[in-house]
């Protein structure tokens, strides 16, 4: 049966590219199929959802610089499943929107000229979006296509919470904090207000624990702080990306090692993290099925610091009353989350283990002083959301 009104969504990372499809009407977005394709795997394959079903379909195009090939190829995929000639809007995740766009944005040519100009400030993420954008207005030019933004969740953050010690002049040209993950946390601060309204309207601290790692302190479902900040380098030691780094190891290896700048890159985008101090992988799961002291030692280090960060958050909102686990390691990996939560006993965390070890919705004790939650996300329906509101003016 021919789909009606359709939207579609791609969640565009450095090697990843998720896609939705949504079917919309009076009542919103729904969810009707998802997509993947991971450009680190060659040849390239299409990961297709639709209901029960799951098939991988080759692509005979490759990645790369120019991906129209790619999207048209996965165009054409989808329309062997649904009715593509209902499509109506196309949604994007773009990771940065600087202070320029501090809510969804139509993609006419200005809004992607002024997308550009924020490459340098997410280099890796940037220009993979700005890719997929170009190669579907190619396709299909009459096309609506929106984008959503990570940064813009975060502009509810105060001034002197997003300023650096650095001369005022830096500031006022953008070297700030900016936060990241705001897709991810738009989604929980909505979930929490249906789940527990009552924690919702207090101070929580969400742990958005995936590839990326990222905290976010809520007030009454703002953001108020981020671990991450200028970059996405920046914060929770991560699957193969550094955390947060003292600036003279860096002024130190470009003055000692004869590393250029591209070389420290690539280092602590791809060979930091997890990946770095185990010596062994970035991915969470093999960490924990190995029984080396290296990758012990990757895996304290990681729960360390995001223990560390909540406690500090907890001083930026003045209080904690709920703690929120979300995205791959938040929702299935209750050993990192009881290592965390171990570490916060003092701060009135009191998990209960049987109901962390299912996943279940609440995972602290009734005595606990801070409500504890594991919230499955959802980045692909904020994008659908906001370009629906886009598309019918709201």
């Amino acid at each position: 049966m021919p789909n009606t009104n359709l939207l579609l969504t791609f969640n565009t990372g450095s090697s990843t590219l998720k896609i939705g499809l949504f079917q919309y009407g009076a009542h919103g977005a729904r969810r009707i199929g998802k997509g993947l394709v991971d450009f680190s795997r060659s040849p390239l394959t299409f990961h297709l959802t639709e209901g029960p079903t799951a098939v991988d379909i080759g692509l005979e195009a490759e990645g790369g610089e120019d991906l129209r090939a790619v999207i048209a190829e996965i165009f054409e995929m989808l329309t062997a499943h649904f009715d593509m000639a209902a499509l109506r809007v196309v949604g994007h995740r773009v990771v940065h929107g600087g202070d320029r766009f501090a809510g969804p944005a139509v993609l006419d040519d200005a809004n992607i000229d002024e997308l550009d100009k924020l490459v340098a400030l997410a280099p890796l993420h940037q220009p993979q979006a700005l890719r997929v954008i170009r190669a579907v207005k190619n396709l299909r030019p009459a096309l609506a296509q929106t984008a959503s933004f990570d940064t813009a969740f975060h502009a509810t953050q105060s001034d002197l919470v997003r300023r650096f010690a650095l001369p005022r002049a830096l500031h006022d040209r953008g070297i700030k904090r900016y936060g990241f993950h705001g897709l991810s946390y738009k989604f929980i601060a909505r979930q929490l207000r249906d789940q527990a309204p009552e924690v919702a309207a207090g101070n929580v601290i969400v742990a958005h624990l995936g590839n990326g790692v990222s905290l976010c302190a809520l007030d009454g479902g703002e953001s108020r702080d981020c671990s991450m900040g200028f970059s996405t380098l920046d914060g929770i030691p991560m699957a193969t990306r550094c955390g947060t780094l003292d600036p003279g190891v860096l002024l130190y290896l470009l003055r000692t090692s004869g590393r250029t700048s591209g070389n420290l890159e690539e280092m602590l985008y791809y060979r930091s993290g997890l990946l770095g101090v185990s010596g062994i992988s970035g991915d969470m799961r093999d960490l924990l099925k190995d029984r080396r002291r290296e990758a012990a030692e990757a895996v304290d280090l990681f729960t360390l610091r995001i223990a560390g960060e909540i406690s500090r958050m907890t001083a930026t909102l003045g209080g904690l009353d709920g703690l929120v686990f979300t995205a791959g390691i938040g929702e299935h990996q209750p050993e990192v989350r009881a290592s965390i939560c171990n570490r916060l006993r003092w701060l009135g965390v009191d998990l209960e283990l049987d109901e962390n070890s299912a996943d279940a919705l609440i995972i602290s004790t009734p005595e606990s002083k801070i409500r504890t939650f594991v919230i499955p996300t959802d980045e692909e329906q904020i994008i659908a959301d906001e370009a629906l509101s886009l598309l019918s003016g709201t």
